[in-house]
């Protein structure tokens, strides 16, 4: 599986973490949802909790993806993922929580970064070519 797949499903993991702690009632509210509220809403505790489906849907496809699967739902969903991101990084900046600003701003980036790096996998890239192993080359 290639590198960018492989930290791509940390991130993801460690926003399901995140998202958790959010939705269990951890006061990490200063870090989400605009900051405004250090323990969250029950709306929002429930908004994070579908937030740990989302990222667990991203990983399934991110790994696929990079597996070489190329349906639709893994292709596309693997670009649309990177779209996702890059409007939060952009919406993490916007906000008044420095939290947001700092750190999951440039996380948010970093995931879309590598979902289009994944998005971009070869079709059928199983991190080794038909000639060896991975940095070799084959000469006739």
């Amino acid at each position: 599986m290639p590198r960018a797949a492989q930290i791509a499903t940390i991130g993801f993991a460690g926003m399901i973490v995140f998202e958790a702690a959010l939705a269990a009632g951890v006061r990490l509210g200063d870090a989400a949802w605009g900051g405004a509220h250090a323990q969250l809403t029950t709306g929002q505790r429930f908004g994070s909790a579908v937030s740990v489906l989302f990222y667990a849907a991203a990983i399934i496809i991110v790994r696929r993806r990079a597996a070489g699967r190329a349906e639709h739902r893994y292709r596309g969903g693997t670009w649309a993922l990177a779209v996702i991101f890059a409007l939060a990084a952009f919406m993490n900046l916007a906000s008044g929580s420095r939290w947001e600003n700092y750190v999951m701003a440039p996380v948010a980036l970093v995931l879309a970064a590598l979902c289009v790096i994944v998005a971009r996998t070869p079709t059928g890239h199983r991190g080794r070519t038909p000639e060896g192993p991975p940095g070799t080359v084959a000469h006739a």
